[in-house]
C-alpha cells in the first residue's frame, strides 16, 4: 500500500494504522520491519510514532552511533521493540557479533531496522517499508 504523508501528523497516523493492522507475532522468529529510504526521508519519524503506539515514552532517535536500542514493552503483543540503524555497519559480521541471530530468532521481538540494505545478505524475510521524498514536506510511504 502506498501513502502520501503531507505532515508529521499524517506520518504518525500511518504508523498507528500500521501497528494496528499489519503487525502479527510470528511463531518461528522475530517480526522484522525494514525501513528503507534516503537520509531525511522519514524513517526515524515513523519509528518514533510506531514506538509511541507500543507505549514507549522515551525519546526515539536513530541509534546511528550505538547501532541498537532495545525498549522493553509491557502488556503488548511483543516483549521487546528493537530499533537498529545499520548505516554504519561495514560488514554483516558486525551485526552477527552484536547478537543478530539470537534477536531475530526470538518471536517476542519486534525489530525495526533502518538501512537494512547494508546487511541484505543476512536479512530474514521482513516487512518492507519504503520512504521517498516527494517534496520538502511530503513523503511517499510504501508498505509491502
Amino acid at each position: 500500500m502506498d501513502f502520501l504523508s503531507k505532515s508529521v501528523g499524517e506520518t504518525a497516523q500511518i504508523a498507528a494504522n500500521f501497528v494496528k493492522t499489519s503487525l502479527a507475532k510470528q511463531d518461528f522468529g522475530a517480526t522484522i520491519v525494514g525501513l528503507y529510504g534516503e537520509l531525511g526521508s522519514g524513517k526515524t519519524t515513523f519509528m518514533k510514532y510506531l514506538a509511541l503506539n507500543f507505549g514507549v515514552s522515551e525519546t526515539i532517535q536513530s541509534p546511528t552511533y550505538v547501532i541498537e536500542k532495545i525498549y522493553e514493552l509491557e502488556k503488548q503483543l511483543f516483549k521487546h521493540l528493537i530499533h537498529i540503524d545499520a548505516y554504519r555497519i561495514e560488514k554483516e559480521k558486525e551485526m552477527i557479533d552484536l547478537g543478530w541471530n539470537e534477536i531475530t530468532a526470538d518471536p517476542k521481538n519486534l525489530i525495526c531496522i533502518e538501512w537494512p540494505d547494508r546487511i541484505a545478505n543476512i536479512m530474514p524475510p521482513h516487512i518492507v517499508i519504503k520512504f521517498e521524498h516527494v517534496s520538502e514536506t511530503e513523503r511517499k510511504i510504501s508498505i509491502a
